[in-house]
């Protein structure tokens, strides 16, 4: 191996190494149990035994942090896809909501799921049993309709 090519490759792995030292933090912050999905809407099994196994991760403060996420650069992506996820959606922080957005949200979450955009692509690489079947997303999407008509009842009971 020619010598400029064996230095590269020796200033990437010390990079490597050394940028274990400076990984980012893998948080799931405290929840409070009135606060969660389940608290505050009904949430059939069927529904919550999806949402456990392909929204979890990126969408609650109970995130799975798998082996691959404590090694740089994986771990930075990691730890920014499920930062984001949550700050977008956070089932563990449902009650936080308006009415208003919760209703945008639920009619959200079947947007995506019809379209494949949920779970991402690159989670399920690694998390294949994640994917969405087709019978699970339409138990999605009803659920989604149910529980927005349910809060908009609410609401109009609530003027």
């Amino acid at each position: 191996m020619k010598k400029p090519l064996r230095y590269a490759l020796f200033v990437v792995a010390g990079g490597l190494v050394i940028a274990q030292f400076f990984g980012p933090a893998r948080t799931n912050p405290a929840s409070d149990p009135r606060l969660t999905l389940q608290a505050q809407l009904e949430v059939p099994d069927a529904v919550q035994a999806i949402v456990n196994r392909s929204c979890r991760d990126c969408h609650t403060n109970d995130t799975r942090w798998p082996w691959y996420s404590y090694l740089a650069p994986v771990s930075w992506l990691v730890v920014h896809d499920v930062n984001h996820g949550r700050s977008h959606l956070n089932f563990s922080e449902w009650g936080r909501l308006q009415p208003r957005d919760a209703e945008d949200l639920l009619e959200e979450i079947c947007e995506v799921a019809e379209k494949g955009e949920m779970p991402l692509r690159t989670y399920l690489l690694l998390h294949p049993e994640a994917r969405l079947r087709p019978a699970e997303v339409d138990t999605l999407c009803r659920w989604s309709a149910a529980a927005r008509g349910q809060l908009r009842l609410e609401r109009r009971g609530e003027k």
